[in-house]
């Protein structure tokens, strides 16, 4: 992927509150299973599966598959782009969950 294209596919990610918060939970929370931000969220799994796949896409997330369970995490590492853009997510004011 090309690195405009790359950017562009960053910043699309976050121009969305529910996948902000998403991301601010899973890195708060480390490792978790989308049972558990479908509870935090109170949000239908296709809806979060639909977060997570443009988060991933992006390049925040890595995903472990235990049994019948998707495990998301922030991968690691991160580059500096990225891992910038979780610390600015840091200093917004949005709520975790609904």
């Amino acid at each position: 992927m090309e690195a405009t294209e790359d950017f562009l596919n960053t910043i699309g990610a976050l121009n969305d509150v529910t996948r902000i918060k998403i991301l601010r939970f899973i890195e708060q929370n480390g490792s978790v299973c989308v049972c558990d931000i479908e509870k935090a969220f109170e949000m239908i799994q296709s809806r979060i599966s639909r977060h997570l796949r443009i988060l991933k896409d992006a390049g925040f997330l890595k995903v472990e598959r235990k049994g019948r369970w998707a495990y998301y995490s922030i991968r690691s590492p991160l580059d500096r782009f990225r891992r910038g853009c979780l610390d600015e997510i840091g200093y917004l004011e949005v709520g975790l969950a609904k």
